[in-house]
Parts: structure tokens; sequence; C-alpha cells
């Protein structure tokens, strides 16, 4: 993985609606109302920790 620089807002976007989450799962707005570092830390958390339980 390069830097971060390469994800748009509508990256993360893509990334969590395909995980099944199409609003904020708190705030339960649409993500794009959000800035990118807020979809950021979604994806993060969503995303991420997905994974990181698959490995275990």
């Amino acid at each position: 993985m390069g830097s971060v620089h390469k994800f748009s807002k509508g990256w993360f976007v893509k990334e969590l609606r395909a995980h099944g989450i199409m609003v904020h799962p708190q705030f339960k707005n649409h993500l794009g109302l959000f800035k990118e570092s807020e979809l950021r830390n979604l994806y993060y958390w969503y995303v991420e920790i997905e994974y990181a339980e698959q490995d275990q």
C-alpha cells in the first residue's frame, strides 16, 4: 500500500457502500455529505476492522 493520497472522497464512499454502509452509522446522513477525513475514519473503523477480525 502506498500513500493515502491516492484515495479520494469518492473512493471511500464507494468502498464503504461495497460493505453495505450507505449512511453514517451514528449520524444517519448519506456518506456524500461528509468530509474525506470523516469518510477515512469510517473506512478504518468498519472496513479495516473487518479484515483484521478475519485474520485472527
